[in-house]
């Protein structure tokens, strides 16, 4: 008999060094047990030192790549990332809405680790508007936060709380707001949603090493729904197997900047 093996979907942007986008996605899936497929938003050339270039995809090349996925696979969650205009964000929104897409989970990418700008301007309150209403979870950091909310970065757990109710305000079912960017020793993350808040709490790492980590911890959640999981649990099990790829990521030896998180942590040993 065969396996009913959990699906899930990226729709991001591909990062040509490995660590972000759609390859930090599927392999966030595989990571977490769940099969992943993708559809690309955008093209950057990127690496550990940056982006130097971006090509976006056609809106009518995302359609034909959703239709083509979930017309035929039975997806079972979703992960929205990079979406850099106004008409690629339509265009996600409508295939959502056609192919009848529940468990969501929207990244708003807004800025690279290396602080190239990922997401027009003008497009920040169309993404508001269309996507957090169809997304089961958003999970910004405290930069996309303040950007979104046009407020000063969070400082501390109340600042926190307060944004992350902000945000749910905004049409967003749940938020998980995640203080990685802040200064206190431990990597504190917030979940506002109908079942309340809970906070989820872990050491800060001394490590460069961490390309990818939001596009990572989002697809873990999406792998860990796809599971079945509830979201409050789906996103405690992401967050500590994401402290487990930042604690290991420098036993990689990748490029010369920002390397990325360490995936396969769990499965790799030393020896090949």
């Amino acid at each position: 008999m065969n396996q009913r093996i959990p699906i899930a979907v990226t729709v991001a942007g591909s990062d040509s060094g490995g660590g972000a986008g759609i390859q930090a996605d599927l392999k966030s899936f595989s990571a977490n047990r769940a099969y992943g497929a993708s559809v690309i938003t955008a093209l950057t050339a990127q690496n550990t030192l940056g982006v130097s270039a971006i090509e976006d995809v056609s809106p009518e090349f995302i359609t034909a790549q959703m239709d083509a996925v979930f017309s035929d696979l039975s997806v079972d969650a979703v992960k929205i990332g990079m979406l850099s205009k106004i008409d690629v964000i339509h265009a996600v929104a409508e295939g959502l809405d056609r192919h009848n897409l529940k468990s969501v989970v929207l990244d708003p990418v807004m800025v690279a680790e290396s602080g190239d700008p990922l997401l027009a301007k003008e497009a920040v309150s169309v993404l508001v508007k269309e996507l957090f209403p169809r997304a089961l979870l958003i999970t910004p950091n405290l930069h996309e936060a303040a950007r979104i909310l046009d407020s000063e970065m969070a400082c501390g757990r109340t600042q926190m709380l307060q944004q992350a109710h902000a945000l749910n305000k905004l049409g967003a079912c749940a938020v998980l707001l995640k203080g990685g960017h802040g200064e206190s020793d431990k990597a504190e993350d917030i979940l506002v949603s109908d079942a309340g808040e809970t906070w989820f709490s872990a050491p800060r790492i001394d490590t460069r090493n961490t390309h990818g980590t939001g596009c990572s911890l989002s697809s873990a959640i999406a792998a860990n729904l796809a599971h079945g999981l509830s979201l409050t649990d789906a996103v405690g099990k992401a967050k500590n197997w994401l402290t487990g790829a930042i604690a290991a990521a420098d036993q990689l030896d990748i490029g010369r900047g920002h390397g990325p998180v360490h995936h396969f942590h769990e499965f790799w040993g030393n020896k090949p």
